[in-house]
């Protein structure tokens, strides 16, 4: 019987464990590692609002986060009817995705060092995006940014929002 070769933890990870959970631990006080804030879940979530005269819009939209991502994404559906919108109940208005643990870290790093550089006239993220719980949201306006997206398959700009949810509880603590 071979055994299955274990991959590696991506970068990010690794670096958070060997050097920032140290370092934080020590400037909070804390003595338990698993006290110190941590990023639980990335959450990209893009609106498509004309897909309710096109449903291609929708498909689009679907396809490039589920290659951004590497998981499908959920369709969201409108909650109410709104007459003047042409928006029915259960129509569907936008997808999402929840990335955990691997994925998510990998992600946050093809974030970091590729999409966020390739942003035009990129001034850097706002230091104010914070909830208040210490999660951050930012938000791209075209997901053409990442390179795994082939821009002649994705002609029309499709904008997006990114959510980092940390355990933290203070804005402070999460910026740390």
């Amino acid at each position: 019987m071979v055994k299955a070769a274990v991959p590696e933890k991506p970068r990010l990870l690794q670096r958070y464990e060997q050097e920032i959970v140290p370092e934080l631990a020590k400037r909070l006080g804390r003595t338990n590692p698993y006290a110190v804030p941590r990023l639980q879940k990335i959450v990209i979530s893009m609106g498509v609002s004309s897909s309710v005269t096109d449903k291609k819009f929708m498909e689009e939209a679907v396809s490039a986060l589920a290659e951004i991502s590497g998981q499908r994404p959920v369709r969201c559906k409108a909650r109410k009817s709104v007459a003047s919108f042409r928006v029915r109940e259960g129509m569907d208005l936008g997808a999402k995705v929840t990335l955990r643990g691997r994925r998510m870290y990998e992600f946050l790093d093809r974030l970091i060092s590729l999409a966020l550089p390739r942003v035009r006239d990129f001034r850097g993220l706002n230091p104010n995006a914070f909830d208040g719980h210490g999660n951050y949201s930012l938000g791209l306006n075209e997901q053409l940014v990442f390179p795994e997206l082939n821009p002649d398959k994705y002609t029309r700009v499709q904008g997006m929002n990114i959510a980092l949810v940390c355990s933290s509880e203070s804005n402070d603590e999460a910026r740390d």
